[in-house]
């Protein structure tokens, strides 16, 4: 079996982010060429020159995944400089406080504007805009694999992050159309469900400045039969597999590499 990517022109959305640009290093050392996409011009080249530097190849493009100008400008561009994309994975995401219930708040009141937010940065940007701007050129070649990163809440309601949740929910689901509409022009879309790994946007619900945990992360840890959280760099396999020919009878599924937390009831 080989699970190397050579020839495969990879565009990861997000790519700037600590999930994402392992994802992106991944797919890089599997010897694909990766355009790591996103907003922040100093990660973007930190993880293009992380991946040169192993021996890849790589290029970044700046772009606002909620922007549809934006995104087939960025994909012009990718398209001009490396070729067509075949791979896409959709890493764009993330929270916003006022869409979050503390204990005791009234999910009545939640404010609209909140959960639009959330929506329009999961579900819009994170995986409809990409998938539509991206996909264009993936049917009109029909060839590609898509791989749209979820989340462990998208499974079951986690916590109190309700907009999250059901956004990430919805990013299954459009996953599971895709799969379907797009099987006949040989493109195959799947989702990714990382269980809890620390990152920018949730490091410090999960862990003390000191390092230690945080009444979160007890709860967090102890609802996981591998007892730790998971490192980046261990996405790396799923995607690469997802990204691969020997994927190529897989599509439609939603993998997830959580350590256990989702088998555990009680």
């Amino acid at each position: 079996m080989s699970f190397q990517l050579d020839g495969e022109v990879a565009v990861v959305v997000g790519g700037t982010g600590v999930l994402g640009g392992a994802m992106a290093r991944a797919l890089g050392a599997a010897g694909a060429t990766v355009a790591v996409v996103g907003r922040s011009e100093e990660r973007g080249i930190a993880t293009t020159d992380s991946i040169q530097t192993a021996g890849g190849k790589a290029i970044f493009v700046s772009a606002d995944a909620c922007s549809r100008d934006s995104l087939e400008a960025c994909r012009d561009k990718i398209i001009a400089q490396i070729g067509t994309p075949t791979v896409l994975v959709n890493a764009a995401g993330g929270n916003r406080p006022d869409a979050t219930l503390p204990p005791g708040a009234d999910f009545c009141k939640l404010p609209l504007e909140a959960w639009n937010g959330v929506f329009e940065l999961n579900l819009v940007g994170g995986a409809l805009l990409p998938c539509q701007v991206f996909g264009e050129s993936m049917v009109a070649n029909q060839k590609g694999s898509i791989i749209n990163i979820a989340s462990i809440a998208s499974l079951k309601p986690v916590s109190r992050v309700v907009a999250y949740s059901a956004a990430k929910a919805a990013v299954v689901n459009l996953t599971e159309f895709l799969a379907r509409e797009w099987a006949p022009v040989n493109i195959r879309v799947n989702a990714l469900t990382p269980g809890f790994f620390p990152a920018e946007q949730n490091r410090a619900l999960l862990q003390n400045p000191d390092g230690t945990l945080t009444e979160r992360g007890n709860l967090i840890i102890n609802h996981t039969p591998m007892k730790r959280f998971g490192d980046a760099d261990e996405l790396g396999g799923a995607i690469v597999w997802l990204a691969s020919s020997e994927a190529r009878f897989v599509t439609g599924q939603n993998i997830v590499v959580d350590g256990g937390f989702s088998v555990v009831t009680i």
